[in-house]
This record gives structure tokens, C-alpha cells and sequence, in this order.
């Protein structure tokens, strides 16, 4: 039976624990199918990075239990060897609760949690803690437990002496070492795609084999043979004919969930990727364009100075339907302001600049103000935002200066987070939706359906 390899918080080493782990099992030939609890995108991206099967999301909030049941248990069962990696600590979830945590994950699969736990500083309060965690919710079981940051054979024998009278099996003890150590940045980890440096899975894989327990960790790791459920099914989406989509992908545009591309695709929509990083035009084929989020500040420069894609994408506005996400929806502006203050020019399609702001992250439940592209009148469904930066000049109704490429603008829908009220969010007509809010198409059909029915309307007859 796979495992979930949890923690007490963040930054407590579980990224890099399931890529010690997949990196020795490449190493051994063995295939493990990875999988990422939340809707994370940048530990996702990391894991796809070293050879493995692509690493999926599982996320309660988002999908439901019964989406996530059956991805898990349809992929996880293609492979020899799988897991799950936690987010943030084992019980943190919606606002105070622990549903969508990764204990509600756990529970629901009925798989085991191996506790990865940060050592450094600390000898019997490692077992307070411990102790609290697994006592918390008799529901869970905590089979082992790796220490992190372990730097001597003083320490690691402090610990095993602690923890000798404990029903729990000690899988591994990890020293500080820079060559396995993860960059960050505002939001997280660095995309493998930005950050120049590729995993080192050959000295991942040894460095697992020195401190880990491979042979007692392997038995954690063994797929699930459990039958599929095919509760969601993409037959009543499927089309004879279709019209591409085009969708920006590069090291700007990646914030993607991969069932969505397959999920178009095995509905009969062509795909194709478009590059603003490459300075490209949007392909001539394509009826409709994705752009997903992204780190378009950071490249706000050089985007500015792709004149042949923000050229490409004004005349695309005319003629095809636009469905952008986050910093997707930053560069259909004026400008991005970067954190020097310096204004960089967008295509111009939408009236507002983006400037950086305070965090914005979590869960949103969504509401319908109208009939849109996306979402219909009172419809109520989920999303998540994870972004610092903010829109200003978003004038009500967007009554700014009008020209050939800029329509009426409206609200879509209104948003609010586990804390707050509802609020108006995001910018669409019947060829355009913009908005800070990502979803996850593939589990939510209604969505889908509006979705598809939006890129596949021939909107050139009407420019």
C-alpha cells in the first residue's frame, strides 16, 4: 500500500523527500507514480522533472472525493510504485478545518502517513510532537517517521533513544546538504523550467541509498491494485469535429494542470502550444487561446519587447475567445508595473496596469452574476487564487476608452474566501474571460461544458 508523506508544517522537507525517493527509484528502473495534495502547481513541476510519470494533483476542495478517488486509484495502479505528498502541516485545510488537508486525503484513500519532521535543535520534543499528531486523530495511522536535518551521529542516537519505546518505525535520518536543497521564491518553489538547474537524480538516488531506509520505506510504496471507479466519464463531451485551441506554454505560462490538456484532448480538441517567451505568433489554426498563469512579472521585460506575440494576440482578441488565469490575465492589460517601479507594456487589450500587491492565496467559492463563457447566472462553483499582484484602473463595468479590441466589459462572477464576504472579480464579454481565479476544468462538467462550448463557436464572422 502507497503511503502519504506528511509533516508538523511547511518547509519541513516532504518535496524533497518524495524526490530522494522517486530519484532512487529511477535509478533502480522502477516507475512511481507521484502525487501532490492541494493545488500546487511548483512541487508538481518538480516532480514531473526527473523522468517519472507526471505528478498529479488531488485536491477534496476543488475536485470532490470522488474525482480524487478515482484519479488516484486509475494512475496510481499503472505503475509499481506510488505516493502522495502532503501540503503544509498534516491537519492544515479550508480556513481552520482540516477538510481538503492532508489527513482528509489519508482518510479517504485509507493509506498510512510517513512523518518527515525537522530535527534540527530538538531531541525529546521531537517525540512531543510526534506524539501530538499521532494522537490528534485516532483515524490515521503513522506508520514511520524520518528526521530531518540530522548532521551527527550524536544527534541521530539521541533520537533513536528517544524513540525506542515508540511504536513507530524510524525510516531515515537526512543530513543538511546544499546539493539536495530546493530553491525558493515568493510563492514557493522555483519552477524547475526558471530556475536553471535540473535535479540531480543520480546523486538524489545515492544520497537517498546513504540515508534512508529503502528496504522497510519500499513496502510504503507498493500501488494499489484497487479497480477503477469511472464515475466521471468524458463521452458525453466528446466531438467529431473540433476546433484547436492554442495555449501558451513556456518558462513564463505553466501554471497547468495536466488532466486539463488531456482531458481536451481526449474529447477530440487539438492542442497547440504558443510561446510568448519564443516571441511567437498565436498559431493561425487556432479558434480559441488558454493562457495560464505564470511568472509574467518576472519577465515582464522581455515579454514587452515580444512585439510579434502581443501584436499576434491584439489581433486574436478580434476573432477568436481568450480564456486567461492569473498571470495569464496580466499581460491582456496596459502595463506590469515591476518591483522597481518601472511600467512595462502589455498588449493593451484590457483597461488596467498590474502592480505588485499583498499576498492573495487560498480557496474561493464563486458565484455567477450573469451568462458567461464560463459560468451561468447563480451557478456556484470552486476555484483558488495564489498571486501578489494586483490590478488598478479596474474602473466599474470597465467603462474605459473603447476601440475595435475592447468590448464591454462585466464582472463574471463574485468570489469569497473562507473568511470573507463575496466580492466582484474578474473581467469577460462573450469572446474573453479574464480573472486572478484557476480551476480545475476536468472534475467540474458543468464548467467544462460552457467552456467547450465557448471555443468552438467561429467568432471571425462577427469581427
Amino acid at each position: 500500500m502507497p503511503c502519504v508523506i506528511s509533516s508538523p508544517s511547511t518547509d519541513s522537507g516532504k518535496t524533497t523527500l518524495s524526490l530522494l525517493i522517486s530519484c532512487w527509484a529511477f535509478s533502480k528502473g522502477i516507475k512511481i507514480q507521484t502525487f501532490k495534495v492541494g493545488p500546487d502547481y511548483l512541487d508538481q513541476q518538480q516532480l514531473s522533472s526527473i523522468g517519472q510519470p507526471i505528478c498529479r494533483n488531488l485536491d477534496i476542495f476543488l475536485s470532490g472525493e470522488e474525482w480524487v478517488q478515482e484519479s488516484f486509484f486509475k494512475h496510481s495502479s499503472k505503475y509499481e510504485f506510488s505516493l502522495i505528498e502532503g501540503a503544509m502541516g498534516l491537519f492544515d485545510g479550508l480556513g481552520s478545518t482540516t477538510h481538503s488537508s492532508t489527513a482528509n486525503i489519508a482518510k479517504l484513500l485509507d493509506l498510512p502517513i510517513i512523518f518527515i519532521v525537522n530535527a534540527r535543535g530538538q531531541v525529546a520534543s521531537l517525540l512531543a510532537t510526534v506524539r501530538g499528531f499521532r494522537d490528534f486523530d485516532s483515524g490515521l495511522s503513522i506508520k514511520g517517521i524520518i528526521f530531518n536535518n540530522v548532521n551527527s551521529d550524536r544527534h541521530k542516537n539521541l533520537i533513536k533513544q528517544v524513540f525506542k519505546d515508540e511504536d513507530i518505525e524510524i525510516l531515515g535520518f537526512l543530513p543538511s546538504d546544499s546539493r539536495i536543497s530546493l530553491k525558493k521564491a515568493n510563492l514557493g518553489l522555483i519552477s524547475p523550467l526558471d530556475s536553471g538547474r535540473e535535479i540531480d537524480v543520480e546523486y538524489f538516488a545515492s544520497f537517498a541509498e546513504r540515508n534512508l531506509n529503502l528496504f522497510s520505506l519500499s513496502k510504503f510504496l507498493n500501488s494499489p491494485q484497487k479497480k477503477i471507479f469511472n464515475t466521471f466519464s468524458n463521452k458525453d463531451f466528446k466531438l467529431e469535429q473540433s476546433k484547436p485551441i492554442a495555449i501558451a506554454e513556456d518558462k513564463i505560462f505553466h501554471f497547468q494542470y495536466p488532466e486539463t490538456k488531456e482531458f481536451l484532448s481526449d474529447i477530440g480538441i487539438p492542442l497547440i502550444s504558443w510561446s510568448i517567451y519564443d516571441d511567437e505568433e498565436i498559431p493561425k489554426e487556432a479558434y480559441s487561446l488558454i493562457i495560464p498563469g505564470g511568472f509574467p512579472e518576472k519577465y515582464a521585460d522581455h515579454i514587452s519587447n515580444s512585439r510579434k506575440s502581443l501584436n499576434s494576440l491584439k489581433e486574436f482578441r478580434k476573432k477568436g475567445f481568450i480564456y486567461a488565469e492569473c498571470g495569464g490575465m496580466m499581460i491582456l492589460g496596459d502595463f506590469i508595473k515591476d518591483e522597481y517601479g518601472n511600467n512595462h507594456k502589455m498588449s493593451g487589450i484590457l483597461p488596467f496596469k498590474s502592480k505588485k500587491s499583498r499576498l492573495s492565496v487560498g480557496y474561493r467559492y464563486i458565484k455567477g452574476l450573469k451568462d458567461t463563457p464560463i459560468i451561468k447566472q447563480n451557478q456556484l462553483i470552486k476555484g483558488h487564487e495564489f498571486h501578489y499582484w494586483e490590478i488598478e484602473n479596474n474602473f466599474s463595468e470597465f467603462g474605459l476608452k473603447k476601440t475595435d479590441h475592447q468590448r464591454k466589459l462585466s464582472y463574471p462572477w463574485k468570489i469569497k474566501s473562507w473568511e470573507s464576504e463575496y466580492g466582484n472579480e474578474g473581467m469577460f464579454d462573450n469572446k474573453l474571460h479574464a480573472s486572478w481565479i484557476h480551476l480545475h476544468l476536468p472534475s467540474s462538467p458543468e464548467v467544462a461544458k460552457n467552456f467547450i462550448a465557448a471555443t468552438q463557436i467561429d467568432y471571425s464572422k462577427d469581427s
